[in-house]
């Protein structure tokens, strides 16, 4: 596969995890929130990119351990030190909130 091909596939990954994470962002952790009585208001897209990115992160680990034929392409993403910073950023935004009891942003 060409190289094109293959950044085109991973730019469709990125864009498709931005909208998943959108509309789970939406239904999913707002009806979260106010059940914890958390105000979901503000800057909400931090929030989009916290719940995006942990998608991703779930869709890289799954496929690191069950995809044989490309395992070498996402386990690579594993060593990245970028990958990780942003990970415990998207975890601290999700998560906070319900310790601080509002939402930090």
């Amino acid at each position: 596969m060409s190289i094109w091909k293959k950044q085109m596939i991973i730019y469709m990954e990125f864009i498709g995890f931005l909208v998943i994470g959108f509309i789970v962002t939406e239904n999913v952790m707002r009806n979260i929130y106010e059940r914890f009585n958390i105000p979901f208001m503000g800057n909400v897209w931090v929030n989009w990119f916290g719940v995006s990115y942990f998608l991703f992160f779930l869709y890289t680990l799954l496929c690191a351990l069950c995809i044989k034929k490309n395992a070498d392409f996402f386990r690579k993403r594993f060593k990245s030190l970028i990958f990780w910073v942003f990970l415990i950023g998207s975890l601290y935004v999700i998560f906070v909130p319900f310790f601080k009891g509002e939402n930090p942003f």
